[in-house]
C-alpha cells in the first residue's frame, strides 16, 4: 500500500497538525493511544527544531573536514575536562553489566536475549532493525509485553514455546539515531524524529511499570556527535519526566561513542547527561564507519581491508583506552564493543578459530579495564562471562582510574596501516549488498560469512569501497580500484548470492542501490536513508 492509497481512517489527524500515515493494524491502537500520541507530539514540537539545527551543524562540520580541518579536544570546554565531578549514582540493577547482548525487537529474539544469561539485553530499534511501520510498532508491543513479563511466542516452524525465565537480563532500549525520520508520522507538515518517536512511546507506556518492578527506563543513545546533542537528549529526558510525573534523574542512558567527533567530547557528553548518565560504550563498527565518512575526502586516510582493522589498531585502541579513563574518572561505566562472531555449527575447527578471536577480544577489554562487553549471539554469552568473571571479580572496574592513559588528537586520528586486496573488496561488496537485500525485506540483522551484520558493518563496506574509488586506491596486485572493477566484482558476487536464493529475494534492488551509492559524486552520509525512502514509497 503506498502513501497515495492510504484510506481516510489511516490518515486521520491524531490531533491538529498531526497526520498518521501508517495503517492502524489490530493491536496498534494499544500503543498509538491518543494520550501516547499527545506525549510524542509534544516532545517533537518542543525539540524537533533543535534536532534539525544540530543536524545542520553536523553537515557544516563535514564541510570543514572535507576542506582539511581536523578535530581536537575543544578549548572552550577545557574546564569541564580538568575539573572534578562525577555522574549521578547508578541504579542497583546496572552496577554489574559484564555481558550485554543486543538484537532486534521481534518477540522470539527478545525472549531468547532476556533468557540468555547476559547481564543486560539492549533491545535495538536502530541498526539491527529495519524501521518498517510494522517493525516499529510491533517492536513497541513486544517491549511492553516484555516489561510486564507477559511476552511469549509459539514457533510454528519448530513447534517450540518460548517464555521468560524467572531471572532475566536487565532491559535497555536503543532508539533510532537523530538523523532518521519517522516517515509515517507527520507533525506540522514534517516527518517527525524517529529517535523521539521510539523513545517517547517506550517511556510513556513503560516508565512507571518498570519502576514498580524495581528497575527503570534505561536507554542506549546512538550516533551522537557532540555535547550539544547530549544536551538535547538531556533536555528531552527532563521534559519527559516532568510531563509524566516521574522523578528527575530516573531515566538512565549509556551513550555509544561511535563517531570520531564524539571521541573528542567524552567528558563533555557525560557532563551534559550527568544526572542521567550510566556511561559510554565503544561502538566499534560505527566508529570505523565514522572515521571513513569524516575523512572520506582525504587520500591519506584510505582504510586497509576491513578484516585487518581490529581493536588493536592504534586509533581504535587509543579511543578505547581514553573511554575507560574518562568514564572511570567520572564514576561511569566503560562498556566494551561488539563481538560479531556467531557459532559455526557445521565446522568445529572454524568455530574454534572464531571463538578464539572472541576470547582474545574480551580478554583485552577486561584487562584494559572495561566494565562489560557486547555479544551478538547467545552462544557467546558464556565465553564473555567466563573471561570477565575471572578478570573482574567485583561488579565493575570503576576503581581502576587508568591515570596512566594519555591520548592526544593524533592518536585518535592515526590512519591504520595495511593492504587492500581483491578478497577484501569482494567481502565489502558481498556484505554490503547482502545486508541491503535483507534490510529491504524488513530484516535489519543478518548473519553473513559467520558474522552478525547490521547497518554499521554494511556502512563500513560501502564507505570503504567509495573511498577507494574516490582516491584510485591500488590493490596489492597493482590494479586500481575504480567503478568498472567494482561493478564487475559486484556482478560476480551477486551471481553467487542469487544462486539458490528463494523467490521474492531483493538482490537486484540491493545491488542497484549499492551501485548508486558507489557512483555518487559526493559521499552519501547514510545508506539507510535512501533505503528507508524506498520502503516508504512501497508502503511499508
Amino acid at each position: 500500500m503506498t502513501q497515495d492509497t492510504l484510506t481516510e481512517s489511516q490518515t486521520r489527524p491524531a490531533s491538529s497538525g498531526v497526520e498518521l500515515r501508517g495503517p492502524m493494524k489490530p493491536g496498534f491502537e494499544t500503543i498509538l493511544t491518543p494520550a501516547a500520541m499527545a506525549f510524542v507530539v509534544s516532545l517533537e514540537r518542543k525539540f524537533g527544531g533543535e534536532r534539525r539545527r544540530l543536524l545542520a551543524e553536523r553537515a557544516a562540520t563535514q564541510v570543514k573536514l572535507d576542506s582539511g580541518w581536523r578535530p581536537d579536544f575543544p578549548a572552550e570546554t577545557k574546564a569541564i575536562r580538568k575539573s572534578d565531578w562525577v555522574v549521578a549514582p547508578q541504579p542497583a540493577d546496572l552496577l554489574d553489566r559484564r555481558v550485554e547482548i543486543t538484537g532486534p525487537t521481534d518477540r522470539k529474539m527478545i525472549i531468547n536475549a532476556l533468557n540468555s544469561g547476559a547481564s543486560v539485553f539492549m533491545a535495538d530499534l536502530e541498526d539491527s532493525s529495519t524501521p518498517t511501520w510494522d517493525n516499529v510498532i510491533e517492536g513497541q508491543i513486544n517491549l511492553r509485553d516484555a516489561v510486564r513479563r507477559t511476552i511469549s511466542f509459539d514457533d510454528a516452524g519448530n513447534g517450540k514455546h518460548y517464555e521468560l525465565k524467572e531471572k532475566t537480563a536487565v532491559l535497555l532500549v536503543r532508539p533510532r539515531g537523530c538523523h532518521l525520520p519517522e516517515a509515517h508520522v507527520f507533525v506540522d507538515g514534517q516527518a517527525m524524529s524517529g529517535a523521539i518517536f521510539d523513545f517517547a512511546l517506550y517511556f510513556f507506556h513503560n516508565a512507571k511499570e518498570l519502576l514498580a518492578r524495581n528497575t527503570g527506563p534505561y536507554f542506549y543513545l546512538p550516533k551522537m556527535e557532540s555535547r550539544h546533542e547530549a544536551k538535547l537528549w538531556n533536555d528531552i529526558f527532563i521534559e519527559a519526566q516532568r510531563q509524566l510525573g516521574v522523578k528527575q534523574g530516573t531515566i538512565k542512558a549509556t551513550v555509544l561513542i561511535e563517531t570520531v567527533m564524539a571521541a573528542f567530547e567524552m567528558d563533555e557528553i557525560l557532563y551534559a547527561l550527568k544526572e542521567h548518565s550510566t556511561g559510554l560504550n565503544c561502538g566499534r563498527w560505527d566508529y570505523i564507519y565514522s572515521y571513513i565518512k569524516k575523512l572520506a575526502e582525504d587520500p591519506k586516510a584510505v582504510m586497509p581491508d576491513r578484516g585487518s582493522v581490529t581493536m588493536t589498531a592504534h586509533f581504535l585502541r587509543s579511543y578505547s583506552l581514553l573511554l575507560i579513563a574518562t568514564c572511570h574518572r567520572r564514576n561511569a561505566h566503560a562498556m566494551g564493543g561488539m563481538a560479531a562472531q556467531i557459532p559455526i555449527r557445521d565446522n568445529p575447527e572454524a568455530n574454534e578459530a572464531a571463538m578464539e578471536k572472541v576470547r582474545a577480544d574480551k580478554l583485552r577489554e577486561a584487562t584494559d579495564g572495561h566494565d562489560g562487553t557486547w555479544v551478538a549471539h547467545p552462544g557467546l554469552v558464556p565465553i564473555a562471562k567466563e573471561i570477565f568473571d575471572k578478570a573482574m571479580p567485583e561488579a565493575n572496574q570503576l576503581a581502576r582510574k587508568r591515570q596512566d592513559v594519555s591520548i592526544n588528537a593524533a592518536d585518535l586520528l592515526a590512519v591504520p596501516q595495511g593492504t587492500l586486496s581483491e578478497a577484501g573488496l569482494r567481502q565489502n561488496l558481498s556484505v554490503g549488498t547482502g545486508y541491503l537485500e535483507a534490510w529491504l525485506r524488513g530484516n535489519g540483522c543478518v548473519p553473513l560469512h559467520h558474522l552478525m551484520e547490521d547497518a554499521a558493518t554494511a556502512e563500513i563496506s560501502r564507505a570503504q569501497v567509495w573511498q577507494c574509488i574516490r582516491h584510485k586506491a591500488r590493490l596489492v596486485d597493482g590494479r586500481t580500484v575504480d567503478l568498472d572493477l567494482c561493478y564487475g566484482l559486484l556482478d560476480d558476487e551477486l551471481a553467487k548470492m542469487k544462486a539458490g536464493a528463494s523467490a521474492g529475494n531483493r538482490y537486484d534492488d540491493a545491488a542497484n542501490m549499492f551501485r548508486d551509492l558507489l557512483s555518487a559524486k559526493a559521499f552519501p552520509e547514510w545508506l539507510t536513508l535512501p533505503a528507508y525512502e524506498k520502503l516508504v514509497s512501497e508502503g511499508v
